[in-house]
C-alpha cells in the first residue's frame, strides 16, 4: 500500500463551492477532512451535492471556488489519471473485449509495470475479492456481483492512496447488495485503505462507514459516526433521513436545563432540548420507533399518552404497529416478537410511553 504521510487526513476540502450555471451553488462552502484509512460515506437524496463532491475529488469536475488537497497537495487542476485514485462506478465500466485478468492488468500496464509485477498484483487482487481462477473469463460470463467484484479489484490493483465509489451496488438485487456491503467493508478493514463512498441508501451507509456526511441542498447537515447519526441527530432533516423516525410538531412552552416541554395538540411532552428557538418557537419532536414502550406502568415514564392502533404488520423478528396519537396517524412502534410481547388488534386503545431523553426537540 501507499506509504502513510505525516498528516492524519488524506483529503482536505477548503471552502469548496461548485456551480454549473454561475448562479446556483450545488455545493456550498464545503470544509471537510477525510481521515487517513477511514471509510467515509457521503449520503443524501438526489441533487444534494454528494456526487458532485465525489466527481470534484476524482477530477471529473473542477471547483468553482476553494481548494481540494490530496496528501497536502492541491489537485484542483490535476487530471484524473494523475491523481493515483481508484474508482468504482455503478455500471462496473469493465472492458467487455478483455478478460478479467486483462481488465485488472490495464491500469498497471499504463503505469509501465513489468509483466512479472503485473501478474503478481492481478492474482493478489483477484484473491482479495474471492475470484482467484476467474482471470481468463470475460465480463459477460460473470454474474452482476462477480462483475462488481472485478471492478473493485481493478480499483485496488495499482495500490492507490484513495478509492472512490459512486453508488457501486445500485444495480444489484437486495441479497447481492448486502453481500457486497460486507465484502467491501472487509476489504477496507483488511487493507486499511482510505475510501470515500457515495450512496442514497441509508442502510448501506450505516453498515459500512466509520463516518457519514449527510448532505442536503449542497451542505453537510451532520458529520458523525453511524451510531451518533442515528441516536443523536442534530436537526429534523437528519432525524427523518436516517432510519425510521416518529415526528410530532408542537410549540416549546418551557425550557428547564437540558430538557424542555413541547405542547402537541392537547398534550405536553417532555423532551431533550437539542435544536430549537426557545419558548414560543415551533419544534419537531424526533422519537425512534424502538424507543417507545407499549402499556407502561402508570407513573413509570415522564411521557405516557393514549393512542389508537391503526395497523399491525408482522415482520418476523418484530412487529411494526402504526398508531394515531397527538393528531398524527403515522406514529410507528417496533416491538420484538418475544415471549412477553403485547398482543394488539386494529382499533385497540393503548397507552404509549417514552423517556424524555429519547425524544429530541429539533428545528421545526
Amino acid at each position: 500500500m501507499a506509504t502513510a504521510g505525516t498528516e492524519d487526513h488524506i483529503v482536505k476540502f477548503v471552502g469548496v463551492q461548485k456551480s454549473y450555471d454561475g448562479e446556483i451553488l450545488v455545493v456550498k462552502d464545503l470544509n471537510l477532512n477525510v481521515e487517513r484509512g477511514e471509510f467515509l460515506t457521503m449520503l443524501g437524496p438526489s441533487g444534494s451535492g454528494k456526487t458532485t463532491v465525489l466527481m470534484m475529488l476524482a477530477g471529473f469536475e473542477v471547483p468553482t471556488h476553494g481548494d481540494i488537497l490530496l496528501e497536502g497537495t492541491p489537485i484542483n487542476y490535476v487530471p484524473p489519471n494523475k491523481r493515483g485514485i481508484g474508482m468504482v462506478f455503478q455500471n462496473y465500466a469493465l472492458f467487455p473485449h478483455m478478460t478479467v485478468a486483462e481488465n485488472l492488468a490495464f491500469p498497471l500496464e499504463v503505469r509501465k509495470m513489468s509483466k512479472a509485477d503485473i501478474e503478481e498484483k492481478v492474482n493478489r487482487a483477484l484473491d482479495m475479492v474471492r475470484l482467484g481462477g476467474f482471470g481468463n473469463r470475460r465480463p459477460a460470463q460473470l454474474s452482476g456481483g462477480q462483475q462488481q467484484r472485478v471492478a473493485v479489484a481493478r480499483a485496488l490493483v495499482f495500490e492507490p492512496v484513495l478509492v472512490l465509489m459512486d453508488e457501486p451496488l445500485g444495480a444489484l438485487d437486495k441479497n447481492l447488495r448486502e453481500e457486497m456491503q460486507y465484502e467491501i467493508k472487509h476489504i477496507h478493514d483488511q487493507l486499511g485503505i482510505s475510501m470515500v463512498y457515495v450512496t442514497h441508501d441509508q442502510t448501506e451507509a450505516l453498515t459500512m462507514s466509520n463516518r457519514i456526511a449527510v448532505f442536503d441542498d449542497g451542505i453537510i447537515q451532520q458529520l458523525a459516526s453511524p451510531n451518533d447519526l442515528y441516536e443523536l441527530p442534530q436537526n429534523a432533516f437528519v432525524a427523518a433521513f436516517i432510519g425510521e423516525n416518529n415526528k410530532l410538531v408542537g410549540e416549546v412552552v418551557e425550557v428547564d436545563g437540558e430538557l424542555c416541554s413541547v405542547k402537541v395538540q392537547d398534550s405536553v411532552i417532555k423532551a431533550l432540548s437539542v435544536n430549537h428557538g426557545g419558548v414560543g418557537s415551533k419544534s419537531t419532536l424526533s422519537l425512534r420507533p424502538e424507543r417507545v414502550v407499549l402499556s407502561p406502568a402508570e407513573g413509570s415514564l415522564p411521557n405516557i399518552l393514549s393512542a389508537k392502533v391503526e395497523e399491525l404488520i408482522y415482520l418476523g423478528d418484530h412487529m411494526r404497529t402504526r398508531f394515531s396519537i397527538c393528531g398524527s396517524d403515522d406514529f410507528v412502534v417496533k416491538t420484538p416478537n418475544s415471549a412477553g410481547h403485547v398482543h394488539l388488534s386494529a382499533g385497540d386503545n393503548v397507552n404509549l410511553g417514552w423517556h424524555a431523553e429519547d425524544c429530541r426537540a429539533l428545528d421545526a
